[in-house]
């Protein structure tokens, strides 16, 4: 795997990846905000055709926006991030669709999980995006369109846009390629 943006602070050990976010950094372009940001940390692989893409996220979020999931990219333009991001002290399941602009859909947790278990499952023009709270049922967040480009970027995504960073920890990262649907 490689990183775009690395943290200054992170950390291999076994099957789970621990990174400390770097202050004031994000994923975002222009909506709402006026502003592009592509700092965040992205721990990814290339990879071509469709896929499936899992991790259980554990994060000490503590700060208006601190997020940690995954992320499938494309280019600077061309990207979703899914995961947890914290809103206003409640963890919110979050979805950003960006091509050219960034769109955002939430769902409030009741409670606020110690972990949670996100999937991204790429097929043909379609990612699907599900999440768990508990490792084995899960529910769905977003189906987004997601343009036709055969190899992509696929992994961790983290980042604090208004905070000074926190630690998150990715388990059973998993990232499996899936035979494409036959005419």
């Amino acid at each position: 795997m490689k990183w775009f943006n690395p943290p200054q602070q992170w950390r291999a050990d076994g099957d789970s990846i621990t990174v400390t976010t770097a202050p004031k950094t994000d994923f975002w372009r222009t909506t709402h905000y006026g502003f592009v940001r592509d700092d965040g940390h992205f721990y990814y692989e290339t990879i071509t055709g469709d896929f499936t893409l899992s991790a259980k996220i554990t994060g000490a979020y503590r700060d208006l926006y601190d997020q940690a999931g995954l992320m499938v990219r494309i280019d600077d333009s061309n990207w979703i991030k899914c995961g947890i991001e914290l809103v206003e002290g409640v963890q919110q399941a979050s979805a950003v669709v960006t091509r050219d602009f960034s769109d955002w859909s939430v769902v409030p947790l009741a409670s606020h999980p110690a972990s949670i278990w996100f999937k991204a499952r790429r097929s043909g023009d379609t990612l699907e995006v599900t999440y768990s709270l508990d490792g084995a049922t899960y529910a769905m967040l977003r189906l987004a369109y997601f343009p036709i480009i055969p190899t992509v970027k696929a992994g961790l995504m983290c980042a604090s846009p208004t905070g000074s960073g926190f630690e998150v920890v990715f388990d059973d990262v998993a990232l499996t390629p899936e035979a494409s649907p036959q005419p």
